[in-house]
């Protein structure tokens, strides 16, 4: 599935749940939703926090999956092209030196 594919996939869940309605508990708003991406970016910390071995392939797949799709939604409802941006960053740090 392409990035665009997983977009539309992510936005028809947002939709049946009633999330972008004005009168929602759970508004999909920019701010709102870069909160929940660093919340979610948390968690797949937390499955690190502790332990001396990788956390188990399942569970950190559900944590990436909720990263990816915060991400996927703030790109989308801010007008970011998220697959032109990773292309232009990629580039530009072929440039950079660290």
């Amino acid at each position: 599935m392409q990035l665009e594919e997983l977009t539309q996939a992510m936005h028809r869940f947002v939709e049946s749940r009633g999330w972008y309605r004005p009168d929602s508990p759970r508004p999909q708003t920019p701010r709102n939703l870069a909160a929940s991406l660093a919340i979610e970016a948390a968690e797949v910390l937390e499955l690190y926090q502790w332990g001396a071995s990788p956390p188990e392939p399942a569970a950190l797949g559900e944590e990436l999956a909720d990263v990816t799709l915060y991400l996927l939604q703030l790109a989308s409802v801010s007008g970011v092209d998220l697959e032109a941006a990773i292309l232009a960053k990629l580039d530009r740090n072929y440039g950079r030196s660290w």
